[in-house]
């Protein structure tokens, strides 16, 4: 397996994580939104889901990767 065809299954793999974190971080946020009193633990699970999220957006920005190869 070549290096470009190495590089370029990582990155998919980023974009589908990527995709994956998005959608449970936008459920986990509709539910806390609709909560009348959201648990400490349904926030930290929306905050951590949060981080996961955008720290895989600055990843795939420094490698210069977006949805639309």
């Amino acid at each position: 397996m070549g290096f470009r065809k190495k590089r370029k299954v990582v990155e998919d793999a980023l974009l589908e994580e990527i995709l994956r974190l998005q959608s449970e971080w936008v459920k986990l946020k509709g539910i806390i939104e609709r909560s009348v009193e959201p648990s400490e633990i349904g926030q930290f699970d929306l905050m951590i889901a949060e981080a996961k999220y955008f720290y895989l957006l600055r990843e795939a920005r420094y490698r210069n990767i977006n949805a639309r190869h």
